[in-house]
């Protein structure tokens, strides 16, 4: 029986020369606005992403033009921690390369959307020039590590937040393929190859995520990533993580092989073996993994088709000892706390609201603006927060009252005066923008979110905390498939909605309807909001309702994610 062939992708990375490609010379080419097909799947390995305007497509068409080529660059900010000054130097670049607007990711980074080719090597530049990168934003790498920015434990947090950058500082590749082609490093001519001590000459099969969440906090959402740490506290004092492994979000409409899966917690590791364990899981995926199909690619898989208890064996082998036993821990929600905290040393946090996470001004609301303001005057830190929404971190009793009147100034004051709903939203940008988008999602879930405001409304749960997530297409990057309500696109204005989610993040939800026209949504969800604010148990969240109600079933992991219990709405 002969061997299955390798992923197109495989043959890419191994004619790349570590990432090269011919980057440069596509990047000299001004004939055309895009990039090779090969070297625009290097490019994610860069930190960018080839795109096109959607809603232009047709015109130009029309017109006989090529398409509205740009790119997307995506900043890596390990622990979503970043300066004043980085705030402002991105959003200078916002406005000086991009189309005027910053996108706070899923994942705590930065995004910027329009970029044009002939801008794309100086905005990288300087990028690094901030003292951020983008190298490994994307790719099939590890990605940026995330870590819950919790105000209530600082002293904690301020632990695993140097845990997570060390992590992402020993996991970013070795290659100087990233220096060369946009920082102008120098070229070593030497008849030696490059050396990626823990990727290799093919990296891994697909992209890899790691997040670590500081309990009873989940707003990383650990269970929807390849690896995850879970900061075990005890008196006061960080001891070690929990390690769990193979969640991901990513599926195909209409591929049952493909589906979300949530993560299995396998072990516990002290502070100092972190590094070692995330590494060595790296190694077991980049030797295990599926490399012929891309769509059976992820850790996720890995773990599924192998099982927990291999791959815990198989990680205890590579380390060279056995990761301890699973210490008690628990999660309450994996929302963020919104507006002041008061936390240690007479430092303030304040969390702001901000949808979809787009920083931009508008003449109602000119937050962009007013967040440059507050840059400038901040002697804190910004904390980008897994659910796209905005800390101003670490602010001083001084500073406190300055920040305060800028805020009244310009709108943000009140940007967490929102309902339960709304605050516990997030999408991802979808249309105009994402190759892969079936239907809107970052510029239709606020509509829609009015129109479900006016049921809360009525019901009385106008403040209650429901978590509903939008994705465009079923990669899942909003992570939709572990929200108690998520609507992911099937095809245009028409999405698959899911129900029974975890309002910790820690149950997958379930298939309610498929393909299901959004303006009818408010309709079909009406009833069940109804009858949850009337039927539900003290303390009741809406995802478990949605279970013990008969509308979905409790899931399963992994390949019976795609069970669908036809439930009739009730009336």
């Amino acid at each position: 029986m002969s061997e299955k062939k390798l992923a197109a992708n495989e043959g890419i990375k191994t004619r790349s020369n570590y990432l090269r490609g011919t980057i440069e010379e596509g990047l000299a080419d001004l004939s055309t606005g895009s990039m090779s097909e090969d070297d625009q799947q290097l490019l994610k390995f860069h930190g960018t992403y080839q795109q096109d305007d959607r809603d232009l497509r047709q015109n130009r068409r029309k017109h006989k033009l090529e398409k509205a080529f740009s790119f997307m660059i995506r900043i890596r900010v390990p622990g979503g921690v970043a300066t004043p000054q980085q705030w402002l130097e991105t959003d200078r670049m916002a406005t000086q390369f991009a189309n005027g607007t910053i996108k706070l990711t899923t994942r705590q980074a930065f995004q910027f959307h329009g970029i044009i080719k002939t801008n794309l090597k100086r905005t990288i530049a300087e990028i690094n020039q901030a003292a951020m990168d983008t190298i490994a934003a994307c790719g099939d790498v590890n990605r940026n590590v995330m870590c819950n920015p919790n105000p209530h434990l600082s002293s904690v947090h301020a632990e695993v937040l140097k845990v997570s950058q060390q992590i992402s500082d020993h996991l970013t590749p070795a290659t100087r393929a990233y220096h060369e082609i946009w920082l102008d490093g120098e070229k070593v001519e030497t008849s030696e190859e490059d050396f990626e001590p823990i990727y290799g000459k093919t990296y891994l099969p697909r992209k890899f995520k790691i997040t670590i969440a500081v309990p009873p906090s989940n707003d990383v959402d650990i269970f929807a990533n390849c690896l995850s740490f879970i900061a075990i506290v005890e008196e006061g004092k960080l001891v070690g993580f929990n390690v769990a492994v193979g969640g991901g979000m990513g599926m195909t409409h209409g591929d049952e092989k493909t589906y979300p899966r949530t993560a299995d917690v396998i072990g516990f590791c002290a502070v100092d073996q972190v590094n070692d364990v995330a590494e060595k899981v790296v190694l077991v995926q980049r030797d295990y993994g599926d490399r012929t199909e891309r769509k059976h690619a992820r850790l996720k898989y890995t773990v599924d088709d192998r099982g927990a208890d291999w791959f815990l064996a198989e990680l205890n082998t590579y380390l060279g000892y056995e990761l301890g036993s699973v210490r008690d821990y628990a999660f309450e929600d994996n929302g963020d706390r919104y507006g002041w905290v008061e936390g240690g040393n007479g430092k303030h946090h304040l969390t702001l609201f901000i949808q979809g996470g787009r920083v931009l001004d508008t003449p109602q609301y000119p937050m962009r603006t007013g967040l440059r303001e507050i840059a400038k005057i901040h002697d804190g830190d910004f904390r980008l927060t897994a659910n796209q929404n905005l800390m101003i971190a670490n602010v001083s009793s001084e500073k406190r009252s300055e920040i305060e009147k800028l805020l009244e100034q310009y709108g943000m004051k009140d940007s967490h005066e929102k309902s339960g709903l709304r605050l516990n939203s997030m999408a991802c940008v979808a249309l105009p923008t994402c190759g892969l988008s079936l239907a809107e999602a970052e510029r239709y879930l606020p509509d829609l979110i009015d129109e479900l405001e006016e049921v809360l409304e009525e019901s009385g749960l106008r403040h209650d905390a429901i978590t509903v997530r939008m994705t465009g297409c079923p990669n899942g990057c909003a992570r939709p498939y572990i929200s108690e309500i998520g609507f992911v696109g099937r095809s245009p204005g028409c999405y698959n909605v899911y129900l029974g989610g975890g309002f910790a993040g820690q149950r997958l939800s379930k298939l309610y309807r498929e393909n299901f026209p959004g303006n009818e949504i408010k309709d079909l969800l009406a009833p069940i909001i109804r009858r949850y604010a009337k039927e539900r148990n003290e303390g009741e969240r809406f995802g478990d309702f949605c279970i013990r109600s008969g509308y979905v079933s409790a899931t399963e992991q992994g390949k019976d994610f795609h069970k669908n219990i036809k439930a009739e709405a009730r009336a």
